[in-house]
């Protein structure tokens, strides 16, 4: 039995210890949220759909959508809310992630927002991490955003992660065995964004160390790098 680190510490790896990859949708694995993509990059060509709610349980992918919209989008404003966000008055593509964290004035602010977006042919993509109609927020928004487009964003299950670190391994070159994946999955924060991480920061470990990437060597890379 592996007592080399406690189990905790290694599951709340802090993310802040390696560089998380830029998000596009190149690097998001699809899993069960291949008709929420489609939607999202259409809003990007014809426009077809202005108005589209994501929402999902933490590390499904919601932010990595909205952040993947901005990057392809040149004039995209992208506000991961907090209680007093504010909002361009110019922007034709509003990007509203965690919207259940807005205050009062806030969401008074993003009911103007809506409205002058409807007003101008702009689009709004928003995320939360329940469907609207459990959102803590002001009636008004509510029905906004339960207008559009309303998609749950599902998170990938332990497969789907695997198969997603294997690729992430062997786009870098390198093979990570089914017992190393599952020893990632084990020990490290199970979000894709964290354990993309991981496999990057581990990439340059390697090729510090010249050691492949094993479950001997990840094992090291935790001690070094506890939470």
């Amino acid at each position: 039995m592996d007592t080399t680190l406690g189990t905790t510490s290694m599951r709340q790896l802090a993310l802040d210890l390696v560089d998380a990859p830029v998000a596009s949708f190149e690097n998001f694995v699809v899993g069960r949220n291949a008709e929420a993509l489609t939607y999202l990059k259409d809003v990007l060509k014809t426009q077809t759909e202005r108005f589209i709610y994501l929402w999902g349980e933490p590390g499904s992918g919601r932010t990595h959508l909205l952040q993947s919209v901005a990057a392809a989008h040149e004039s995209a404003s992208y506000v991961h809310c907090e209680p007093d966000s504010v909002f361009s008055d110019s922007a034709l593509l509003l990007l509203v992630d965690e919207v259940d964290r807005l205050g009062a004035q806030a969401q008074h602010s993003l009911f103007i927002q809506y409205n002058r977006l409807r007003e101008t042919g702009g689009c709004l993509i928003a995320s939360g991490p329940v469907p609207p109609v459990q959102l803590a927020l002001r009636a008004d928004v509510l029905t906004r955003l339960a207008w559009g487009l309303v998609f749950q964003i599902h998170a990938l299950n332990d497969e789907e992660k695997a198969k997603a670190l294997e690729q992430q391994a062997w786009a870098r070159g390198w093979k990570l065995s089914s017992e190393a994946i599952a020893y990632l999955l084990t020990h490290v924060a199970r979000d894709m964004g964290a354990l993309y991480g991981v496999v990057q920061a581990l990439d340059r470990y390697s090729l510090e160390t010249k050691r492949a990437v094993t479950i001997p060597l990840i094992r090291q890379w935790l001690l070094n790098n506890p939470s």
